[in-house]
């Protein structure tokens, strides 16, 4: 435990992360959900994940199962990969194995999969993980309220960023870290720990037990080296800072390939020549008509003159 100024009788925001430890997971999440859990009361040692892989590969269940005796609902959409799943649990027969894509429509949600199953509506722990989904999936779980749920956020969007990506099976995009707090006080949850791709929830009447005096996603978050950032100069030239990569480190983004206006274009609109403001206009107008004339209608509305009124001021420099 790390200490806060100097008193260990206060622990700092972040001190779930000190227990970051991986059997079977991925990025240290075994050792965050053990140590959860432990300060979770009445547990009734149920757990459910999806997808679930093999049920071994980047597991965050197979820690509970194989060393502390949970009973397990193992969901897979893959047949190849629900063949491994079955045949390494074959022998347990504490851990339910189920061949079904998990959704958000009636047919398809986990209320509907876990429906008579043994597993408790409180049960222990959930973990989902679909690289798109998530949001969707935990949104449409009405009939469970697990104590501790596992869920991964898209890791290259800023802390500070609202993201839900379309509610359609066929879209692989993810959701925002704020965006899945905000559906979590939604929900009745509240956040207590991230890890660099997937975040730790709580029920809100277990979340005292943590002293967590701010539990605010930018305290929480220290790892922003997968967030790319863009901005833009006074020239309106666009820069790239920070990770500068697609996912998991495959080609690099490069600003020269992303700028909007020619390089000749790119300086203080303020000190265009009458060639540079006739350029840039016809620019915009094949490229976004749409801003073209939102732009011309809002300097009619505000100089009250006509289009050569008006084109007139732009060559000058006065607009």
């Amino acid at each position: 435990m790390r200490i806060l100024m100097g008193r260990d009788t206060e622990k700092v925001s972040t001190w779930l992360s000190d227990f970051e430890a991986s059997t079977y997971s991925q990025h240290g999440e075994d050792g965050i959900i053990e140590k959860i859990l432990t300060i979770l009361p009445k547990k009734d040692k149920w757990c459910v994940e999806f997808g679930a892989w093999d049920g071994v590969y980047c597991s965050n269940t197979r820690n509970l199962i194989v060393n502390k005796g949970y009973s397990a609902v193992l969901i897979e959409s893959d047949k190849a990969r629900f063949k491994d799943l079955q045949r390494n649990y074959s022998h347990n027969p504490k851990v339910t194995t189920i061949n079904k894509l998990v959704g958000f429509s009636l047919e398809n949600n986990l209320n509907h999969i876990l429906e008579g199953s043994l597993i408790p509506s409180d049960f222990d722990f959930l973990s989902i993980d679909v690289d798109g989904n998530d949001y969707h999936i935990w949104r449409a779980l009405s009939e469970y309220k697990p104590k501790l749920i596992c869920i991964e956020f898209n890791q290259t969007i800023p802390t500070e960023v609202r993201f839900i990506q379309p509610a359609n099976p066929s879209v692989n995009q993810g959701t925002s870290l704020l965006s899945l707090v905000e559906l979590g006080k939604e929900k009745g949850y509240e956040l207590v720990s991230l890890l660099k791709t997937n975040v730790f929830f709580v029920k809100s009447e277990y979340y005292p037990l943590f002293q967590i005096e701010d539990n605010d996603p930018r305290t929480l978050r220290t790892d922003l080296s997968t967030i790319t950032y863009l901005f833009i100069g006074y020239d309106n030239r666009i820069f790239l800072r920070g990770n500068k990569k697609l996912l998991w480190g495959i080609g690099s983004l490069e600003e020269s390939k992303i700028q909007v206006l020619p390089s000749f274009l790119r300086k203080s609109i303020a000190s265009y020549n009458k060639v540079e403001r006739i350029t840039f206009g016809i620019h915009i107008l094949l490229t976004s008509p749409h801003t073209f004339f939102a732009t011309i209608h809002h300097l009619l509305s505000k100089h009250n003159c006509g289009l050569g009124g008006l084109a007139m001021h732009w060559l000058k420099g006065d607009l």
